[in-house]
């Protein structure tokens, strides 16, 4: 079983707090405010697509 990966910090009162989910082979970015982004097979990738997720 793989460590689970740390939540990217997001700014205070800003309501979003995005983290990794693996699921198989791939891990997701998701955010507590619904969105996800694409599967991705590297776990770096999905930290750049929560991080470019809390910059909009």
């Amino acid at each position: 079983m793989r460590p689970k990966a740390p939540e990217v910090p997001s700014e205070p009162g800003e309501g979003h707090c995005t983290r990794t989910v693996e699921q198989g082979a791939f891990c997701i970015a998701r955010c507590s405010c619904g969105w996800t982004g694409p599967a991705r097979r590297a776990r770096a990738k999905a930290r750049e697509d929560a991080a470019a997720h809390l910059e909009r």
